[in-house]
């Protein structure tokens, strides 16, 4: 599958991003939440860590990543 097939796939199968303005801005986790069902729960498949904010992501990903290393883990930054 190639990147125009990818897009075209997601498209048909998740009419949710045709949408635009006010109707496609959700509050909420709705669309996030629906889209990993679409895609059979990706992020169950494999530990992860999600590092957010505004600044020091970086740092803080590093840090983490050469601890967890340390401690014998393999890790993906």
């Amino acid at each position: 599958m190639d990147y125009a097939q990818a897009i075209e796939y997601l498209f048909s199968q998740l009419p949710m991003f045709q949408r635009v303005g006010a109707s496609a801005f959700k509050k909420d986790l709705t669309n996030t939440l629906r889209l990993c069902a679409a895609l059979n729960q990706p992020q169950e498949r494999f530990p992860t860590l999600h590092v957010g904010g505004t600044n020091g992501k970086g740092s803080t990903a590093h840090a983490l990543a050469a601890i967890l290393q340390t401690a014998g883990y393999r890790t993906g930054l």
